[in-house]
Formats: C-alpha cells, sequence, structure tokens
C-alpha cells in the first residue's frame, strides 16, 4: 500500500491556484480535464517532491473543479492537510502579504493555520527545530477558525 494524494473540491481554479502555487510554492505536475465527467484535475507537488510527483511516485494534493454550479459546505469537516516547510514565519509573511488570514499564527515558531479559498485548513509545520519566538508572530491572536 502507498499513499497517492488527497483531494480537495475547489470553487474557482485561479483563485486556488493562486493559493496553492503562487502562495504555498507548490507545482503543478499535471491537469486532467474530463468532458464526460465534466470536470478537471490538477496535481500538485511540493517542490521536495516534484520528481517523483511527475513519476506518480509521491504524495500529491489533486484539485477537484466540477464545471457545474456546485456548492461545497463544510470545509472544516475535512480536518486539514500538511506541509512541513523551511521557515514558517517567512512563508507566513508572505501569505499574510498576498492577503490571505493566518487563522493561527506560528507563535512557539513551528506552526500555523491559513484556509484556501475554499475554506481548506492547511497546517504549516516547521522543519527541524522550531524557529526561536518572535514578534510579530509572538504575540499574534487566533483569527477565526482553523
Amino acid at each position: 500500500m502507498e499513499y497517492m494524494h488527497t483531494m480537495v473540491r475547489i470553487r474557482n481554479i485561479e483563485d486556488s491556484l493562486r493559493f496553492y502555487c503562487q502562495g504555498l510554492g507548490l507545482i503543478e505536475t499535471r491537469r486532467i480535464d474530463s468532458e464526460k465527467g465534466r470536470f478537471t484535475n490538477i496535481f500538485l507537488a511540493a517542490p521536495r517532491d516534484e520528481a517523483h510527483a511527475r513519476a506518480h511516485k509521491s504524495v500529491e494534493i489533486e484539485l477537484t473543479f466540477n464545471w457545474d454550479d456546485e456548492i461545497y459546505t463544510g470545509g472544516r469537516n475535512f480536518g486539514h492537510i500538511c506541509y512541513r516547510v523551511d521557515d514558517v514565519y517567512a512563508l507566513c509573511t508572505h501569505l499574510q502579504g498576498m492577503d490571505y488570514v493566518i487563522n493561527r499564527p506560528p507563535r512557539e515558531g513551528r506552526m500555523a493555520f491559513v484556509k484556501s479559498p475554499d475554506g481548506i485548513s492547511i497546517e504549516l509545520i516547521q522543519r527541524g527545530d522550531n524557529l526561536p519566538v518572535a514578534e510579530p508572530w509572538a504575540s499574534a491572536p487566533n483569527i477565526g477558525t482553523w
């Protein structure tokens, strides 16, 4: 058995790619359009996993865009997707600069949560040891749910 991917339904391809690719830094590895099924699947991988993902040997996230209008509720019920990152402070600063809310700031230099445009919670975990506690994150409050 091997883990293949996590699928998340999205409502807007451009908004989602802005978040996952420009914001988080994921790379699109392939895209499938199904006229018969009326959907588009977009597979994304973390930069360190890209080569393996292109060979279908690594963990990916599958964004599924259904062509017919549909409302998705309960994104929080999904749980969350987690990525290990090189610098949780830098990535949170980058995402804030793109107008994304850091719902759970990395106060201890280790863990943060942000939501995708479709309300999916994304956990960001610092690679290795915690970063030194630093402002503005140390005193930043939680915002909304995560």
